[in-house]
Protein backbone atom coordinates (compact mmCIF):
# COMPACT_ATOMS: atom_id res chain seq x y z
CA UNK A 1 0.00 0.00 0.00
CA UNK A 2 1.40 3.22 -0.91
CA UNK A 3 1.45 6.18 1.55
CA UNK A 4 -0.65 9.32 0.59
CA UNK A 5 1.43 12.46 -0.61
CA UNK A 6 0.15 14.48 2.21
CA UNK A 7 2.76 12.35 4.70
CA UNK A 8 5.60 13.50 3.04
CA UNK A 9 4.46 17.34 2.64
CA UNK A 10 6.28 19.52 5.19
CA UNK A 11 4.20 20.68 7.88
CA UNK A 12 5.40 24.15 7.23
CA UNK A 13 4.06 24.42 3.69
CA UNK A 14 0.33 23.93 5.13
CA UNK A 15 1.13 26.04 8.35
CA UNK A 16 0.36 29.14 6.49
CA UNK A 17 -2.93 27.91 5.01
CA UNK A 18 -3.97 26.99 8.46
CA UNK A 19 -3.05 30.56 9.78
CA UNK A 20 -5.08 32.37 6.55
CA UNK A 21 -7.81 30.36 7.22
CA UNK A 22 -7.70 31.38 11.13
CA UNK A 23 -7.10 35.41 10.06
CA UNK A 24 -9.47 35.48 7.21
CA UNK A 25 -12.42 34.70 9.95
CA UNK A 26 -10.58 37.18 12.67
CA UNK A 27 -8.87 34.48 14.75
CA UNK A 28 -4.95 34.50 15.10
CA UNK A 29 -1.56 32.83 14.70
CA UNK A 30 -1.37 32.59 18.58
CA UNK A 31 -4.45 30.19 18.39
CA UNK A 32 -3.52 28.31 15.56
CA UNK A 33 0.05 27.78 17.35
CA UNK A 34 -2.12 27.03 20.89
CA UNK A 35 -4.10 23.94 18.92
CA UNK A 36 -1.31 22.63 17.19
CA UNK A 37 0.71 22.85 20.91
CA UNK A 38 -2.35 21.00 22.35
CA UNK A 39 -2.58 18.55 20.04
CA UNK A 40 0.73 17.28 19.65
CA UNK A 41 2.51 18.32 22.98
CA UNK A 42 4.93 20.69 21.45
CA UNK A 43 6.29 23.96 23.21
CA UNK A 44 5.88 26.68 20.96
CA UNK A 45 10.01 26.46 20.55
CA UNK A 46 9.68 23.06 19.35
CA UNK A 47 6.81 23.94 16.88
CA UNK A 48 8.95 26.61 15.58
CA UNK A 49 11.79 24.39 15.76
CA UNK A 50 9.85 21.69 13.34
CA UNK A 51 8.48 24.52 10.66
CA UNK A 52 12.05 25.57 10.48
CA UNK A 53 13.33 22.34 9.77
CA UNK A 54 10.61 21.46 7.13
CA UNK A 55 9.76 18.28 9.16
CA UNK A 56 7.18 16.47 6.72
CA UNK A 57 3.54 15.55 8.37
CA UNK A 58 4.20 11.50 8.74
CA UNK A 59 7.82 12.66 11.23
CA UNK A 60 6.06 15.84 12.95
CA UNK A 61 3.36 13.42 14.18
CA UNK A 62 5.70 10.18 14.83
CA UNK A 63 8.07 12.55 16.88
CA UNK A 64 5.74 14.71 18.83
CA UNK A 65 6.43 15.05 22.00
CA UNK A 66 2.99 14.29 24.08
CA UNK A 67 0.06 13.41 21.50
CA UNK A 68 -2.85 14.59 23.67
CA UNK A 69 -5.23 11.84 25.49
CA UNK A 70 -8.22 14.45 24.76
CA UNK A 71 -8.18 14.06 20.43
CA UNK A 72 -10.02 10.75 20.58
CA UNK A 73 -13.14 13.53 21.46
CA UNK A 74 -12.59 15.04 18.35
CA UNK A 75 -15.50 14.02 15.74
CA UNK A 76 -17.41 15.56 12.31
CA UNK A 77 -16.68 15.28 9.28
CA UNK A 78 -13.39 16.49 7.43
CA UNK A 79 -12.97 16.01 3.14
CA UNK A 80 -16.24 13.84 3.65
CA UNK A 81 -14.89 11.76 6.10
CA UNK A 82 -16.18 11.12 9.60
CA UNK A 83 -12.53 11.96 11.88
CA UNK A 84 -13.02 9.19 14.31
CA UNK A 85 -13.97 6.48 11.66
CA UNK A 86 -10.46 7.10 9.81
CA UNK A 87 -8.24 3.70 10.53
CA UNK A 88 -4.98 5.03 9.58
CA UNK A 89 -3.20 6.65 12.85
CA UNK A 90 -0.85 9.22 10.58
CA UNK A 91 -4.32 10.32 8.81
CA UNK A 92 -6.22 10.62 11.78
CA UNK A 93 -3.65 12.61 13.27
CA UNK A 94 -3.75 15.03 9.89
CA UNK A 95 -7.31 15.08 10.17
CA UNK A 96 -7.73 15.78 13.50
CA UNK A 97 -5.11 18.97 13.52
CA UNK A 98 -7.58 20.24 10.06
CA UNK A 99 -10.74 19.68 12.21
CA UNK A 100 -9.43 21.73 14.95
CA UNK A 101 -8.70 24.44 12.67
CA UNK A 102 -11.73 24.63 11.03
CA UNK A 103 -13.18 24.93 14.16
CA UNK A 104 -11.17 28.04 14.93
CA UNK A 105 -12.41 29.25 11.53
CA UNK A 106 -16.04 28.97 12.35
CA UNK A 107 -15.84 31.12 15.58
CA UNK A 108 -15.84 28.46 18.27
CA UNK A 109 -14.54 29.36 21.45
CA UNK A 110 -10.72 27.90 22.42
CA UNK A 111 -12.03 26.39 25.16
CA UNK A 112 -14.32 24.12 23.43
CA UNK A 113 -11.74 23.82 20.42
CA UNK A 114 -9.26 22.76 22.92
CA UNK A 115 -11.87 20.21 24.55
CA UNK A 116 -11.92 21.86 28.30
Amino acid sequence: MTKHRIYSISVASVYPHYVAKAEKKGRTKVEVDEIICWLTGHSRQSLDDQLVAKTNFEDFFAQAPQMNPCRSSITGVICGVRVEDIQEKTMQEIRYLDKLIDELAKGKAMEKILRK
